[in-house]
């Protein structure tokens, strides 16, 4: 298996893997193929890196910019993970994670936000901050991680592109 960015060829098939990957997730309402494919149309998906396994994409992460009211910059919310359901607890989901986390370091980036399971993102590094929150979700399950500097202080923005419903 090898990471690696996307190529505008594969934009298809991320959109079939996405769509698989949430078919039976809970907590979602089934937009996410609609939220990558609005980031690539709106120039905002920062960082789009695909796993592969004998020439098929089993895998897909996407990192974006986002705002925090105390204008803080360089910081980057990261979703949606999506691993094929055939394909999950292989180790695939965490080798996109330690990609995009060295793809943000290799960008500049200060910090990474994303929305998760706290038992899972954990091993990553990301955890609740003090003082940076993303509205109307439990505190726990809305972590970051910082690569370099302070933890900002303030509401986090995503991306108008996580409005996207079709």
């Amino acid at each position: 298996m090898k990471i690696r960015p996307e190529q505008p060829e594969d934009a298809q098939c991320i959109d079939e893997l996405t769509v698989a990957a949430f078919l039976e997730a809970p907590h979602t309402d089934h937009t996410e193929q609609f939220i990558v494919r609005a980031l690539r149309n709106s120039n905002a998906l920062s960082v789009s890196l695909i796993a592969e396994d004998n020439g098929y994409i089993v895998g897909h992460v996407a990192l974006s910019p986002v705002v925090i009211s105390d204008g803080s910059d360089h910081w980057y919310g990261l979703g949606p993970l999506s691993v094929l359901p055939n394909c999950q607890n292989k180790g695939i989901g965490s080798k996109l994670m330690e990609a995009a986390i060295q793809a943000l370091d290799q960008i500049g980036a200060y910090g990474c936000v994303l929305l998760g399971d706290p038992c899972y993102y954990h091993r990553f590094g990301f955890s609740p901050k003090e003082g940076l929150m993303l509205s109307g979700v439990p505190a726990e399950y809305f972590q970051a991680l910082v690569i370099q500097g302070d933890v900002p202080q303030g509401e986090v923005s995503y991306h108008e592109s996580f409005l996207a419903k079709d």
